[in-house]
């Protein structure tokens, strides 16, 4: 496994991320146990989940999952970088959400009594909230930190002009602000390059992609259906993806065809190409899917291919590859 440090902070990650977001709803408990063994025998420390996930509201099933296994010892804890969220909603009652100086203290007490552990790596919040001022939320976050709860704080779905704000409210606070920023990133969805992925360079904020294969539609989708396998994810807005960029993906799976790699690394290696990128987050809902994608940290992308793959799917503004603002004006 190969290593980073994550954004300008001095904390080494594995390039890869492992995402728990199937843990409780998708995968077993057993199971889960079992993939994050796996994730520590290949030599990935950096494990991502949320405090809604697990999807029934208020119970954080998939952080209980977790905790339950760090419980079972074997220093599984300690070799363990944890990055959980704050945002979503936890209760029917006002100020179970948001990021609240109140919300955030309590849901971070929360996280840590189902995690079975005394403090947080990386805590992220998991989206902007435009109704709490930036000196409320450091504030908070400085607390938890004093009492040694969290170490890091990121961010998530945050737009570029939002990591400014953020980090500009932090450096008056002279705190270290945000070490990373989450967002939706591959190559279908290459908006992050616009703005985001720029202000997370220039601030030495580390970027973590989720939905790497953009809901498995890069993981060979279109093979997969003619081998009669088919996708469990092509349904809905997913499908309608699909036949939008059926030539675009078709040209993409030939590609890897041609290098003689599977889609679903070439994915993730492209995204491990990318300057400013830490880690993809890979949410395995099997052992056998863990297994193949550690494939994606040995393949090296030529100038060559990395073009064929920006021509393949160029930037969605009228200036094609370019950073904002020459993407959209002069």
């Amino acid at each position: 496994m190969d290593y980073t440090q994550l954004g300008r902070s001095g904390l080494s990650v594995s390039r890869l991320c492992l995402g728990t977001m199937n843990f409780g709803p998708e995968t077993s408990e057993a199971d889960s146990h079992a993939i994050m063994d796996r994730a520590h025998e290949h030599g990935i420390n950096f494990f991502d989940t949320a405090n809604v996930y697990g999807w029934r509201r208020g119970e954080g099933i998939t952080e209980q999952i977790i905790g339950r296994w760090f419980a079972s010892g074997g220093g599984r804890r300690e070799r363990t970088v944890l990055a959980t969220k704050v945002y979503g909603v936890m209760g029917d009652w006002p100020n179970e959400t948001k990021l609240s100086a109140l919300n955030i203290q309590r849901a971070c007490e929360g996280s840590l009594r189902r995690l079975q552990t005394d403090y947080i790596d990386l805590y992220q919040m998991h989206h902007v909230d435009r109704a709490t001022p930036w000196e409320e939320i450091w504030e908070a976050m400085s607390v938890l930190r004093q009492q040694g709860k969290i170490i890091y704080v990121g961010s998530s779905n945050f737009a570029g002009w939002h990591l400014v704000a953020a980090h500009e409210a932090a450096r008056r606070w002279h705190i270290t602000g945000l070490v990373s920023e989450q967002s939706i990133y591959n190559l279908l969805t290459r908006w992050v390059e616009l703005e985001v992925l720029p202000a997370a360079r220039h601030y030495g904020i580390g970027l973590i992609p989720y939905s790497p294969l953009h809901g498995g539609l890069l993981s060979g989708v279109l093979r997969k259906q003619r081998e009669g396998g088919g996708s469990r994810s092509v349904t809905g807005s997913s499908a309608a993806t699909l036949e939008a960029n059926r030539d675009r993906i078709e040209a993409y799976e030939k590609l890897c065809a041609d290098l003689g790699e599977d889609p679903a690394n070439v994915g993730l290696a492209w995204l491990l190409h990318q300057h400013g990128v830490t880690a993809p987050i890979i949410g395995p809902r099997t052992i056998a899917q863990l297994d193949s994608s550690l494939r994606a940290i040995a393949i090296t992308l030529d100038a060559e291919v990395l073009a064929r793959l920006g021509e393949q799917f160029p930037l969605p503004a009228p200036g094609g590859a370019q950073p904002a603002p020459e993407a959209y004006a002069w």
